[in-house]
């Protein structure tokens, strides 16, 4: 049995083994009653793709402003996003930039750093994971969280490098760890951003 806070929706999920019953996983919530009381409290405030709401693209916070008498989709403009067209469909069109940004970002990224290694990536996609900024997958698919777009540059180009030295050492030890200081001078300060501000990433949208 295992008890944890999925600080993207703001929920407990209470996961069971099969033979275990309704009952066993209420026990378990009531016996860290506080404990998930705490950490919902520490959760940061939710903020949604709406008009007024300040969100980070790349390190530094923009306004979404509504202009519905405009053309032209989702572009920044100075300090504000902005979307044209109707109302309803602001939360997906800002959405659907962020993600369509974050691909283009990584990609670039991925390209700059397995030019250096001497590797080659086969796919490089954008998902909306839960636990992981990046993966790499066997077959030398490269997947990343559209919410590193809001992360700084340094903190992106460090996940980039995390991953690609994947494609060359699929372990966390001293070679692919090497590789990783080849490739980015930012994993310290990345890792203690990621820490210290991730689950912020996390309530956006």
């Amino acid at each position: 049995m295992s008890l944890r806070i999925d600080p993207r929706g703001g929920t407990v999920v209470v996961t069971l083994p099969p033979r275990a019953g309704r009952t066993a996983g209420m026990a378990l919530l009531m016996d860290h009653a506080s404990w998930v009381a705490e950490r919902l409290a520490a959760l940061p405030g939710a903020i949604p793709f709406a008009p007024g709401a300040k969100v980070p693209l790349h390190g530094t916070e923009y306004r979404i402003r509504h202009v519905p008498g405009r053309v032209g989709g989702v572009w920044v403009e100075k300090e504000e996003i902005l979307v044209s067209g109707e109302a309803e469909f602001l939360p997906r069109r800002v959405a659907d930039f962020f993600r369509a940004e974050a691909r283009r970002r990584m990609t670039e990224l991925v390209a700059a750093k397995t030019a250096i290694a001497g590797v080659q990536a086969h796919r490089v996609t954008v998902k909306d994971t839960r636990s992981r900024w990046g993966s790499c997958a066997a077959s030398r698919n490269l997947a990343f969280s559209w919410r590193l777009v809001m992360a700084p540059p340094f903190v992106q180009d460090y996940v980039a490098a995390h991953e690609v030295a994947h494609l060359r050492h699929m372990n966390h030890g001293p070679r692919f760890w090497a590789l990783v200081e080849e490739l980015t001078p930012h994993t310290n300060a990345a890792v203690t951003w990621l820490r210290a501000e991730g689950p912020r990433l996390l309530r956006v949208g």
